[in-house]
């Protein structure tokens, strides 16, 4: 029935791929721990797919696959290609918020605030991966809507 369910979806919506909107920080930190670090980046590798399905064809920009940001390139470069990672996700994510007109504020400096000067008063990382994962439900949600 799910397959059914999934197939009529898709035809409803104009042939679109229907993007999950069910992104929470609960469930990112205690299945992350659960599953010892992969649900993270499970999610995280959705988020990137995910920002390339809908702001692909607006922006012609093209975001790194989560995974090879996370494996090859993070040890690679002693840390350095996932604070740009996220520098431009969080911008490209706040530049097609702003373009959907969705009323959400999230930008790089979003990510430089909580992410990076947020860590010294520790919950500072927990707002901002919050605030990533409800702007990229927004954006899903926008995207399931009008496309």
């Amino acid at each position: 029935m799910d397959q059914n369910y999934n197939q009529y979806q898709y035809a409803q919506q104009g042939g679109r791929e229907v993007l999950s909107t069910n992104f929470s920080l609960l469930k990112f930190f205690f299945l992350g721990i659960i599953t010892l670090g992969i649900y993270p980046i499970v999610i995280m590798s959705k988020v990137s797919v995910y920002i390339n399905i809908i702001a692909g064809r607006y922006d012609g920009r093209k975001t790194m696959h989560y995974c090879l940001v996370f494996f090859l390139f993070s040890w690679l470069t002693l840390g350095i290609v996932p604070i740009v990672w996220y520098h431009k996700l969080s911008n490209r994510m706040g530049a097609e918020l702003q373009r959907r007109g969705i009323n959400y504020s999230f930008s790089a400096g979003t990510f430089w605030l909580w992410n990076v000067l947020g860590a010294i008063i520790i919950c500072g990382p927990f707002i901002y991966t919050h605030k990533l994962l409800t702007a990229m439900n927004l954006l899903a949600a926008d995207y399931n809507a009008r496309g």
